[in-house]
């Protein structure tokens, strides 16, 4: 039977852990209690009785409380003096029933304070969560009246009617030309009002109504409500920068024909993020009740081991003040929940209750065996086919001085990419692993939808059957090679195999976790796209990965140039290795990761106004800085460009060892209690921080040895790949090593800020000027 300790750890929501009952301390102080009593008679009938009569009379609270209660949790707390029931929650020491024993009064004034903690907790949720629940409310009435006002004037109107262009919705506002017959005039001021008189009784406020009834160019009022639609999108950022700088014409009034479609497209998405906040709404009503449950199971637990130790009866009659206490007696919660699923299905899922569940309440998937025995199955495979790789290829000699130029530019290419393209997601898939042993939300934090995310078998298994068919295709590769096949038929396999690759990559059948390479591939349109493209954790976090596979950014450029340029099939690797095209790819392949991530920093400073989003920008840039130095050294090995490189590489590893101690990781705290570390730890061992930081330092200055050439003095070129094959590992292990601490930086974060739901934000808005 699994202790309740294990299945609080487990059950517990990360991001509220502070807020729960800290049942670990209750039993450390019921061990207290238990060490510190010596065995007594059992207290005669008489002295049981009088018990038992002082536990009827006083109160249920054994503790005096630390902290005021607000006027909700003391109509809770506080019942009739006149009925049975009616018991006063007055402050009572515990000597009375305890003997004067310090660990016993101890225990109960924690435990009260803990009461205290969860039901502030609880009540500041639940309030949060009520206002969150009115307010979206008052967004779907508002958001209802608009389609019900948008259709009603697509059957009324010509095209040229409808909504104005501007970024504030004028509904029944009049679009007619000022020559327009009087009756229509009369009907669309009717309209007008009606539709004005709906959208009041949601809140829709208008500007200087009571001073200002009239318009310039007529007598009807203008309503003063925005629609907020976050500028994610290319064009919804560059509409939110000349809405920025021109913004008077954006709100003209006056409409063209296309004001009706752009209307349209602004309810569709307005409609989505209320669908969108009702989910996070729901899955936060759920959470509270979660905790709910878990807390009141903590409290039974605990005082059913203190009656065990300690061999009284207190846990019946707290248990009935507990029972009482907002985070178990109130009910708005489970009301709101009943009211979001009613209204859901009613609006987002056309009352069909099946559907509307599928958002509300996705369900898990169950992890399958089979998983991992395709794991172990190809782990074998790959192994085998890697030893057999490995006696073709001594045997045929293929890594000869006469072979070894010609073999490595058909095959090192694709296949050192795949190799690395498996390391990254192998240490993915350690990354998941340690997230989930860590309780790190990892899920939450990369907002991913948690039926379809990957777990850490899944990333295992993608590995293990790239390797294996790669390596499969290598000694295919070479058993062809031997035979009377032509050179051209057999260094077709390698480009065969990056065809195949790509045609998964984009295959529209729901095969080979569609849902995880649908969103890779917009994940990474966001990251090209950069800055017009709102930045989310995920997109940094990815961008973060690409500046530490630009040897496989180069590796796909030479395979490209290998198989599609006309070196293919002519052995003629030369024509991939100079030139003015060649080297300006080079340089462009290797800025661009980092001008990608710098884009993202400008973007994030532009959204937040947060300078510390320029200062990461800086770090970007000197790393482009670096890269450019270090590659025209390699074309011009000269002393001046030497001193260059040396000095650009050192200021750029400096930048970046800071920002990754100080800022991802949040360390290098010198008055933090764990010395140069910081407050919380979800290690519990300090010393692997400490090792982690040497380790990465290491790893980071491993350009030192490109920089000096010392694998390229006195070894052949097989050598000389391989070696850099290893350091492009290497650097794969750290960023790998990076993002266990990167995420668990920002999982503290959101335990700071107990924030475990997004926020969505909601569309429609009353609007700061007249327009």
């Amino acid at each position: 039977m699994v202790k309740f300790s294990k299945e609080l750890e487990a059950q517990l929501i990360p991001e509220w852990k502070d807020a729960f009952v800290n049942y670990w301390h209750l039993k450390k102080l019921v061990k207290r209690v238990k060490l510190s009593r010596t065995p007594i008679p059992p207290p005669p009938s008489s002295a049981a009785s009088f018990f038992s009569s002082l536990a009827a009379h006083f109160p249920l609270r054994l503790l005096r409380r630390r902290r005021p209660l607000d006027a909700d949790h003391l109509s809770q707390v506080k019942k009739n003096e006149d009925g049975n029931d009616g018991i006063e929650d007055r402050e009572t020491e515990l000597s009375q029933f305890f003997s004067e024993e310090d660990e016993v009064k101890m225990f109960f004034e924690t435990l009260d304070e803990e009461l205290d903690k969860v039901n502030e907790f609880y009540g500041s949720r639940e309030s949060e969560f009520v206002e969150r629940g009115d307010s979206l409310r008052e967004q779907l009435g508002i958001l209802l009246e608009f389609k019900r006002i948008l259709e009603h004037r697509r059957r009324k109107t010509s095209p040229a009617g409808g909504f104005s262009r501007s970024s504030s919705f004028s509904p029944r506002h009049s679009n007619f030309s000022e020559n327009s017959e009087s009756n229509e005039a009369s009907a669309e001021v009717s309209e007008t009002d009606e539709a004005i008189a709906a959208l009041e009784r949601h809140g829709v406020t208008f500007i200087n109504a009571a001073v200002r009834g009239k318009t310039k160019k007529g007598n009807k009022p203008k309503m003063a409500l925005r629609v907020d639609i976050p500028a994610t999108t290319p064009s919804r950022t560059i509409s939110a920068v000349m809405g920025m700088l021109w913004e008077d014409l954006i709100n003209n009034p006056n409409k063209d024909a296309s004001g009706d479609s752009i209307s349209r497209k602004k309810i569709q998405w307005s409609e989505k993020m209320l669908r969108g906040a009702f989910v996070e709404l729901y899955k936060g009503l759920g959470l509270l009740k979660t905790f709910s449950s878990l807390n009141m199971k903590a409290f039974v637990k605990i005082l059913k081991k203190f009656d065990k130790v300690a061999n009284q009866k207190a846990s019946t009659t707290y248990l009935q003040q507990v029972k009482r206490s907002p985070f178990i007696s109130s009910d708005k919660v489970v009301r709101l929940m009943d009211e979001v699923e009613s209204i859901f299905t009613k609006h987002f899922a056309n009352n069909d209750r099946k559907k509307a569940m599928k958002y509300l309440r996705p369900q898990q998937p169950k992890d399958s065996h089979m998983t991992t025995f395709f794991v172990g199955l190809f782990t074998g495979c790959f192994v085998s086919l890697f030893i057999v790789y490995a006696i073709l290829a001594h045997l045929s000699g293929v890594f000869s001085r006469t072979n070894e130029v010609s073999y490595m530019d058909a095959v090192y290419p694709v296949f050192s990419m795949f190799a690395l393209l498996s390391l990254h997601m192998f240490v993915y898939g350690c990354n998941l692993f340690t997230w989930k042993h860590a309780r790190i939300n990892y899920n939450f934090i990369f907002e991913f939808q948690s039926s379809t995310a990957l777990k850490y078998r899944d990333a295992f298994l993608i590995c293990t059957t790239t390797m294996t068919a790669v390596v499969g295709a290598l000694v295919i590769h070479l058993i062809l090679g031997l035979t009377r096949f032509s050179s051209v038929q057999v260094d077709s396999i390698p480009g065969l195999l990056l065809l195949i690759f790509l045609i998964l990559l984009v295959c529209p059948l729901d095969i080979f976790y569609r849902p995880t390479r649908y969103y890779f591939l917009r994940v990474f349109r966001n990251i090209i796209f950069s800055p017009f493209y709102k930045v989310l954790f995920v997109d940094s976090f990815l961008a973060d990965q690409l500046t530490s596979q630009i040897t496989l950014l180069r590796l796909m450029e030479s395979a490209t140039c290998y198989f599609f340029v006309g070196s293919f099939g002519m052995r003629r690797g030369d024509v991939c290795k100079s030139g003015t095209l060649y080297w300006e790819l080079a340089y462009l392949i290797s800025f661009l990761p980092y001008y990608w991530r710098a884009m993202q920093c400008a973007r994030r400073w532009f959204d937040d106004n947060d300078l510390d989003h320029l200062a990461n920008m800086g770090k970007y840039v000197s790393a482009m800085v670096a890269a450019g130095a270090r590659l025209t050294y390699s074309r011009q090995d000269t002393r001046l460009w030497f001193v260059i490189v040396l000095v650009t590489s050192f200021v750029a590893t400096i930048y970046q060892l800071y920002w990754d101690f100080a800022k991802d990781w949040g360390i290098l705290n010198p008055k933090s209690r764990n010395p140069w570390l910081r407050d919380e730890l979800i290690l519990k061992n300090k010393s692997v921080y400490y090792l982690s930081i040497v380790l990465n330092v290491i790893l980071r200055v491993a350009w030192v040895e490109t920089v000096l050439r010392l694998h390229k003095l006195h070894i052949r070129n097989v050598e000389s790949k391989m070696l850099d094959f290893l350091l492009a590992s290497l650097e794969v292990i750290r960023r790998g090593h990076w993002n266990f601490y990167r995420l668990e930086n920002e999982q503290l974060s959101n335990i700071g800020k107990y924030r475990a739901v997004k926020t969505v934000p909601l569309p429609f808005r009353e609007a700061d000027s007249d327009g």
